[in-house]
């Protein structure tokens, strides 16, 4: 009872936590632990539990890049009665899009035969901008293809507004902006979190690589392989996901998820300097709130 009362005699008047042997402020303590990251913005989160584990600006709003992907996959995700394996023919104007754009690609074959499941292995692992639009395309409503277009992105940001992202808002289906794509990494992670609640979405988004066998349009069949731009998965112990994005404008984004011992982590950074240094910032994150 006399040391307790020691203890706490030197905790009033010094304002000291006893640490391993050793005298740190509260202060000191309280961010001893916390990761310095490149990225301008990071935010990492308990799936389970929703609390916030690490934030840096994590209101701010930014380029997203292709984590813009998220959305638009979990769109056309949580449509009623959705057919997976409906097949949907691949337009010259998918293939025109990228060239223009310079965009990432899914190398999808104008006249071929992909499936609704496909399309989206082509949009979250390769990030392929041609897959984004073919799915805006036949998800969208409209009689002309800006009509469904203009349809599936509106559908993108109500989406945004019912589950309460303020900071967010989508003007392209890819994440190919024109000044109007924007969101936070609080509220990123939070889309990752709604997202991963569906079980289709959590297979891809963990595939490391995939071949899948597409129809020609001569009723032949290809096979298209696609390796997940997500280079945490199978670098860090528990990754499960989730999606890359950059651009001159977002610079190097990630969306990320691992699960150890039974908790799930869920985060984001933006505008990171590298590829190198968006994983690195990443893992950093992870390891922070594992410890926590």
């Amino acid at each position: 009872m006399k040391n307790m009362s020691l203890l706490t005699a030197v905790w009033a008047t010094t304002g000291a936590l006893l640490t391993g042997g050793a005298f740190v402020s509260p202060a000191r303590a309280a961010t001893a632990q916390a990761p310095t990251i490149v990225a301008k913005g990071g935010f990492v989160m308990n799936d389970g539990t929703g609390a916030a584990l690490y934030a840096k600006a994590a209101d701010t709003r930014r380029p997203t890049g292709s984590t813009a992907k998220i959305m638009t996959a979990h769109v056309v995700l949580t449509r009623k009665n959705l057919d997976l394996d409906a097949k949907v023919t691949v337009q010259k104007a998918y293939s025109d899009y990228i060239v223009s754009r310079t965009a990432s690609s899914a190398r999808l074959i104008v006249g071929d035969k992909v499936t609704v499941r496909q399309l989206l292995y082509g949009v979250m692992l390769p990030s392929g901008c041609d897959a984004a639009f073919a799915l805006a395309d036949t998800y969208g409503t409209g009689s002309t293809r800006q009509e469904r277009v203009k349809s599936f992105i509106g559908r993108m940001n109500a989406t945004a507004t019912r589950l309460g992202l303020k900071n967010t808002h989508f003007d392209s289906f890819d994440g190919i902006g024109n000044g109007r794509n924007f969101s936070t990494p609080r509220d990123l992670t939070r889309l990752a979190s709604q997202a991963m609640k569906n079980p289709t979405f959590r297979a891809i988004v963990k595939t490391r690589s995939t071949t899948q066998r597409v129809t020609m349009k001569n009723g032949g069949h290809r096979d298209m392989s696609w390796t997940n731009t997500n280079k945490l998965l199978g670098t860090y112990q528990g990754a499960i996901g989730v999606k890359t994005g950059s651009g001159p404008e977002a610079m190097y984004c990630l969306v990320f998820a691992a699960t150890r011992g039974g908790r799930t982590l869920i985060g984001t950074v933006l505008a990171s300097s590298s590829e190198a240094n968006r994983n690195a910032d990443a893992a950093k994150l992870l390891n922070h709130g594992f410890k926590r």
